[in-house]
């Protein structure tokens, strides 16, 4: 068997400048004693900005990827942690914003990556176009303003960032952008400033993405202790209580080891061993 992997006492650098480090750090140093530290002079809006003035390159995890890579070059360590978040409508209720949250870990002295993932219905992610001081007012109570900060800009300026006004946290600072924009333009667009910092709902969910790391963390493979040993794949099936017809609920999931490739099948993984008639497509058509 490998010598076992530890994280105790050893440094992460995070790859942020929007203080995410308030909620990973300290459920990495309780998890896993690990200590996380920020590197000065990383740029992660590089990378891409939910202002869209500067575009994502890629999917959300070669995004957390990249910027993770960078914090290493940068210092030198050997594990680094990322986050990227993205919204998209509810796949069920398209009219329901979703944030999903990842959060990544590369650790090169075991070459290790693994990511956790959180995803909510619960976000203030909201725009409005204005064309008075009211109507942004009226915005703003809507999205927990200003506990929530806000962006105001011209209709159709992302790709001039210049005229991107972000961070505005006080009502005086609200009403400055907002005359300012329209004395300019006639139009106001207004948005939620999704940035972690701003935002702290969005924040929320990056807890919850960093606690699912943490457990996949300290998940470790029955037989040969590699960190991760996590759901693969999950099989529908699940019985119907009534007439035992298959469901579209979950019968069994699968887990599977990266590094030896084991695999565990674990039925009823919800403690339940027949579904509620009311999914059985035969009981509740």
């Amino acid at each position: 068997m490998a010598q076992p992997i530890t994280f105790t006492d050893r440094t992460a650098v995070l790859a942020t400048m929007h203080h995410k480090e308030k909620v990973i750090a300290p459920l990495m140093a309780e998890g896993l004693g690990v200590r996380v530290v920020v590197p000065p002079k990383l740029d992660t809006d590089s990378f891409g900005t939910f202002t869209r003035d500067i575009p994502r390159q890629g999917t959300q995890l070669e995004a957390a990827k990249a910027k993770a890579e960078q914090a290493l070059r940068l210092t030198g360590e050997t594990m680094a942690i990322a986050s990227e978040g993205m919204f998209f409508p509810h796949p069920g209720f398209p009219y329901i914003a979703c944030n999903r949250e990842l959060v990544l870990l590369i650790d090169q002295q075991y070459d290790l990556e693994i990511a956790g993932y959180a995803v909510s219905t619960t976000t203030n992610y909201s725009h409005d176009v204005v064309s008075d001081v009211d109507a942004a007012l009226a915005f703003a109570s809507k999205v927990g303003f200003p506990e929530h900060g806000l962006i105001v800009m011209p209709e159709g300026a992302i790709a001039d960032s210049s005229r991107i006004i972000k961070g505005i946290v006080t009502e005086d600072h609200l009403l400055e952008a907002t005359r300012e924009t329209l004395a300019k333009f006639g139009k106001a667009h207004l948005e939620t400033d999704m940035r972690a910092m701003y935002n702290p709902t969005r924040m929320a969910v990056i807890q919850q993405a960093t606690q699912d790391l943490i457990k996949k963390l300290q998940q470790r493979c029955p037989q040969c202790e590699w960190p991760g040993f996590d759901v693969a794949d999950r099989r529908k099936g699940l019985p119907c209580a009534w007439c035992s017809s298959p469901t579209e609920l979950t019968l069994a999931i699968t887990y599977l080891c990266k590094r030896c490739s084991l695999n565990q099948e674990q039925f009823f993984p919800n403690g339940q061993k027949n579904a509620d008639p009311e999914h059985c497509s035969y009981c509740n058509p």
